[in-house]
């Protein structure tokens, strides 16, 4: 048995899957210190089917605790920015897109050294150690706790951010180090605001690895936690430690791969209605479509893998108010608050989830206390809603042809069954609970994003090698060698660049190793 647990917003969603099969599920009310939530919907598993918490084998977890930490400008480290690139880089120092306010509250020290590489691997300038001790016991003096290590083209070579690492932590041996080339892609500044973004989040991931850990064995579950990922796989909590900013995201692409999942469809759109946001995105092959373009967290310019949702202030708990020209819908939520502030509940805030019980579409409170609500007003929230989701589906697509939808999570009670362009509109078994589901069957993953220089006689070649490499990761990273597909490959000519370099991704999937997998030790 797995138990699936995701954190969003509104709610804490958790299953207890076995096989194929949903045993039980959960859904509690999201805490403002997120792991209180996780505790509560393991206890409303227990209560509603009973199991030896020695029966479960893994327990996989979305949470939000990232992102949020990010948004909200809390609990981050005294990050420092260290590019190696002199003599080239100085007109666009680290930092220099980032807003004021995420800046300073990590610190802001930013760092140009000697180092990086050419696009064809030829060294710019060879590294100064003298230099980087310098930055050593500069930042060691302003107490940096973490450091983000970022070269030109590292994508080609990373050995100039390791042996870089090696002489700043000889100098400062707690120094946590976050390299450029595991975290984004090609695009110094963007691959460089990621790494940085990763660095400020590690030390607060050291404190949800734990605390996760300890929710967990206090009920007197061993099995090892993993972490969904934003592109639909899952990483271990060791893995999570060193990069927590790969969890951003990981609440949509569960619903999608939970809306596969329960669908039996793998190429759709799915609509996510939570009780804050609802996004949509488009499944491929099973898994989310990745954004082709710079990603903004909080302002911040990143080129880290995303999935490619789109998402808007709409769900269950959005505030409804009424205007002169119509209703306005969001964006602002009373998020995990509903059950204290929404008419049904005895509140005073008129919710989206309101007019769905006014309309017959939900059974949830007191339906009495809505029971006053103007049906046009009620005509007309409904309508409102089908429209900015007709629209984003359209948005999303890449071909005039009807396309299939999947609709997931709590708040999807409140779209219509027919949108226009749509051709079949599915509201799977379960679809409440698709975001736990998501994480509790989700897959590990393997995957290369680097630059070849592709010599037409050898291009089948290196394509192999780059395909092999991303099982090697997959398998590496706890999936069963014998279950591992390639997903994707994708080749791009860099027409800009000179010698026939391309951009080569590959991706593979496979299943969790579970067998033989050791129990955490109790502490």
């Amino acid at each position: 048995m797995h138990i699936g647990i995701d954190v969003g917003g509104t709610n804490t969603d958790a299953v207890l899957v076995e096989g194929r099969r949903v045993l039980a599920e959960c859904k509690t009310t999201t805490t403002v210190d997120v792991t209180t939530g996780i505790v509560e919907a393991v206890g409303g598993l227990q209560a509603a089917r009973a199991f030896e918490p020695a029966a479960i084998r893994a327990v996989m977890i979305g949470t939000t605790h990232f992102v949020n930490a990010i948004v909200e400008g809390r609990g981050l480290a005294q990050t420092a920015a260290v590019r190696l690139g002199l003599p080239a880089t100085k007109a666009l120092p680290p930092f220099v897109d980032w807003p004021q306010r995420l800046r300073q509250v990590i610190g802001g020290h930013s760092y140009l050294c000697h180092g990086g590489h050419e696009y064809d691997g030829r060294v710019i300038s060879p590294l100064n150690e003298d230099e980087l001790r310098g930055v050593a016991t500069d930042i060691a003096a302003k107490g940096v706790r973490s450091v983000a290590i970022s070269s030109v083209f590292s994508l080609v070579n990373g050995d100039f951010e390791r042996q870089a690492a090696e002489i700043l932590t000889a100098e400062v041996p707690d120094l946590l180090v976050s390299y450029s080339h595991e975290i984004g892609r090609l695009g110094l500044l963007e691959r460089e605001n990621a790494t940085i973004i990763n660095a400020a989040l590690r030390e607060l991931a050291e404190q949800i690895a734990d605390g996760l850990t300890e929710s967990l064995t206090a009920q007197g579950i061993e099995a090892p936690l993993y972490l969904s990922q934003n592109d639909g796989t899952l990483m271990d909590l060791e893995y999570a430690r060193c990069y927590p900013v790969a969890t951003f995201s990981s609440g949509p692409t569960n619903s999608m791969r939970g809306g596969a999942f329960l669908s039996g469809l793998d190429e759709c759109a799915v609509i996510d209605v939570g009780g804050t946001t609802t996004d949509v995105g488009m499944l491929h092959n099973g898994f989310p479509r990745e954004a082709s373009s710079e990603v903004l967290i909080s302002g911040v310019r990143t080129n880290f893998r995303m999935p490619d949702v789109l998402s808007v202030g709409l769900g269950g708990g959005s505030v409804v108010r009424e205007q002169p020209g119509g209703v306005e819908v969001g964006p602002d939520s009373v998020g995990f608050r509903l059950s204290q502030q929404a008419l049904v509940f005895g509140g005073d805030t008129l919710t989206a989830t309101d007019v769905a019980v006014a309309a017959g579409l939900a059974d949830i409170g007191d339906r009495k206390l809505v029971s006053h609500l103007d049906p046009a007003l009620v005509g007309s929230v409904l309508d409102h809603v089908c429209d900015r989701i007709a629209t984003l589906v359209d948005r999303m697509r890449t071909s005039p042809a009807p396309l299939p939808v999947v609709l997931v999570g709590g708040g999807s009670v409140l779209v219509p069954d027919k949108i226009e362009g749509v051709s079949d509109m599915i509201r799977p078994r379960h679809h409440a609970f698709a975001n736990a589901i998501g994480a509790a069957i989700a897959q590990v993953g393997g995957e290369v994003d680097r630059v070849f220089t592709m010599d037409p006689a050898r291009r089948d070649e290196v394509l192999d090698a780059a395909r092999q490499e991303a099982v090697d990761k997959a398998v590496a990273a706890g999936a069963k060698a014998d279950s591992v597909r390639i997903v994707e490959v994708e080749e791009i000519p860099l027409a800009y660049l000179p010698g026939n370099a391309s951009r080569v991704r590959a991706r593979a999937v496979g299943d969790l190793v579970l067998e033989d997998v050791p129990r955490r030790a109790r502490a």
